[in-house]
């Protein structure tokens, strides 16, 4: 009988050039799923990406640190314990201008793609 779940003990790790470190535990990269990605992350002191407007939803749970988002023009700050919810199609930029790291699970609604990002050229 084919088991009902799921264990994942060793999520993607995506390469990256900014110093961030992002762990893909379920989603396009890891296991071909492109409903939901849900990656752990931990965001270094003074990172920051362009801006994008993604074709997906995403959520956020602040474990550690704090993190900031500007959501067309407004900025909003997120510390430990606090979670936002991104609709898709939505200009937004993600940051950590704070002093220390941020630690964090995002959760994109469908999985997160470069294709459905649309970043911006910085």
């Amino acid at each position: 009988m084919k088991k009902k779940y799921t264990i994942q003990k060793s999520p993607f790790v995506v390469p990256t050039t900014d110093g961030k470190i992002i762990e893909e535990h379920f989603g396009n990269a890891t296991d071909k799923n492109n409903k939901v990605s849900i990656a752990h992350m931990v965001a270094p002191p003074g990172w920051s990406e362009p801006f994008q407007t993604p074709e997906f939803e995403e959520y956020t749970y602040i474990i550690k640190g704090k993190k900031q988002f500007i959501i067309n023009d407004e900025t909003i700050v997120l510390q430990a314990g606090q979670s936002i919810k991104i609709e898709k199609n939505t200009r937004v930029q993600y940051s950590n201008p704070f002093n220390d790291s941020c630690e964090y699970l995002a959760i994109c609604l469908p999985a997160f793609s470069m294709e459905l990002v649309n970043r911006e050229a910085q």
